[in-house]
């Protein structure tokens, strides 16, 4: 049961962390030029991304150390 949760986890922190990589370079991508105008625009990515994309990230450790937990148990 560990190594399905741990797969799903695994799959799901890809995915989040897939989606919140391409929402901040989309981001990045419209507001290059506006950062000669305002430095600061170069925050908002971190801000809209950054934040998933550590969840997708800590969904994604879990996983594996659920996966290699499951593994060691084996006989």
């Amino acid at each position: 049961m560990s190594q399905l949760f741990g797969g799903l986890l695994l799959g799901v922190g890809i995915l989040i962390m897939t989606c919140s990589g391409l929402c901040s370079l989309a981001v990045v991508a419209m507001g290059a030029g506006m950062v000669f105008e305002e430095p600061s625009v170069l925050l908002l990515p971190l801000l809209v991304g950054g934040i998933p994309f550590a969840i997708g990230f800590g969904m994604f450790r879990w996983g594996k150390w659920l996966l290699r937990q499951a593994h060691n148990r084996e006989p």
